[in-house]
């Protein structure tokens, strides 16, 4: 059973969204996510000039053959846009052998380690009193694990909170350039303490709370913060600080028993491998759409487990639902799986494109039991969405320094 064709999709059913489908001569098909947000096009270009040609007429079961082949193959490894590329591959190809074999991936894994996978909700609002209101509605829905994000007082716009906006897109206005974000260190600092005062005492001590700092703070701040949080037991903290130098972590640690998540930005397991095997976060953060696909995170998954460290996928709105469907079959599996980000199913439109039985109660997903994957795509469907060029904000700090987002 070779490849015999590989396509790829992109669509804007809300969000831009790269798709993949690997087709074998037999008929059989499989689908993987290549979704790199703001870079959407550099992604389709990568795999239709130069990953494409190199596969037709592969053994589609060959999938770590073809892995090694994509990433050793190539002078120019890792990277986000080769690895999504790689991973949209790797994904179509597991969902292959699952539809050959009759078998949900997750079986070909090694089977269950859970009967469900716990998630965690968002809930954000434009002060702590409507954060605070969305998460009891989370809690009311049966979530147990909330992350808390409320706007920032003195800024105009603030990570997780986008105001009277409904997305990025609106955010860009007529032109399709990225919009700009002020930072303050000190404003967040005045209100962030509140927030999960405010938090336990509504919610209580049963509830887990999270808080993505989405990488503004410098390492020495981060540890203030870890301490500062220390009363309200977070579940973790993620991305208190860029971590392109692993050794800002080793500072942070040392100041606070806070747990640390990171790694949605991460790309392989060299990314990550200081971070892990020296114990200095709890919760790795990677995403199989830019990690590499199932093969590369079931590696990092197994890695982190030698350590302690549990795994915690990216669920951001911008990876589609062939990622989440791939995260769903990992997490069912990990034994050292923590807990899943999760957004929802998405809007009217992108269920439209994407058909799955995946199901959540009480605040946990319960895998699909049909082969491969468990999910489909409506490519005439697709058509009615066309792409549109978008960016990720770009954030600058009050005096106009160019900030991290």
């Amino acid at each position: 059973m070779v490849i015999d064709k590989i396509e790829v999709f992109v669509s804007c059913p809300g969000r831009n969204f790269v798709t993949v489908k690997v087709t074998t001569s037999d008929g059989t098909y499989g689908l993987g996510d290549a979704t790199v947000n703001g870079r959407e096009m550099a992604v389709v270009s990568y795999l239709e000039e130069h990953v494409v040609p190199c596969l037709i007429g592969r053994d589609a079961h060959a999938i770590e053959d073809i892995w090694q082949y994509l990433y050793k193959g190539v002078y120019w490894r890792k990277g986000p846009i080769n690895m999504a590329a790689v991973a949209s591959i790797d994904m179509a190809l597991w969902d292959i052998k699952g539809k050959v074999a009759g078998l949900p991936v997750y079986q070909l894994l090694g089977g269950k380690s859970r009967n469900a996978v716990t998630l965690y909700a968002h809930a954000n609002g434009k002060s702590i009193e409507q954060t605070l209101d969305n998460a009891a509605q989370h809690v009311n829905n049966g979530f147990k694990a909330i992350r808390l994000q409320s706007a920032v007082p003195g800024l105009k716009v603030t990570y997780g909170v986008l105001g009277d906006k409904k997305d990025y897109y609106e955010q860009q206005g007529n032109r399709p350039l990225p919009p700009e974000e002020d930072w303050s260190t000190p404003k967040y600092f005045a209100m962030i303490e509140e927030l999960f005062i405010a938090a336990r005492k509504r919610l209580g001590n049963d509830i887990h709370l999270l808080h993505d700092v989405h990488s503004r703070l410098t390492p020495i701040e981060s540890a203030k913060l870890g301490k500062l949080l220390e009363p309200y037991n977070l579940m973790f903290l993620e991305d208190a600080s860029m971590a392109e130098n692993q050794e800002n972590y080793k500072l942070i640690r040392h100041h606070t028993t806070t747990p640390l998540a990171i790694g949605e930005t991460y790309n392989t397991i060299w990314d990550c491998k200081d971070l892990i095997q020296n114990q200095l976060i709890d919760f790795i953060r990677v995403a199989a759409t830019h990690a590499g696909g199932i093969t590369a995170l079931r590696r990092i998954t197994d890695f982190a487990s030698i350590y302690n460290v549990k795994l915690a996928p990216h669920g951001a709105p911008d990876l589609s639902p062939v990622c989440m469907a791939a995260h769903m079959h990992l997490n069912i599996w990990a034994p050292n799986f923590g807990i899943q980000e999760f957004v929802g199913f998405g809007n009217d439109e992108l269920k439209q494109l994407f058909k799955h039985d995946y199901k959540v109660v009480d605040g946990m997903a319960h895998v699909s039991e049909a082969p491969g994957l468990g999910i489909e795509f409506d490519e005439e469907a697709a058509k009615a969405f066309p792409y549109k060029r978008s960016y990720l904000p770009v954030c600058r700090l009050e005096d106009g320094t160019v900030w991290n987002w």
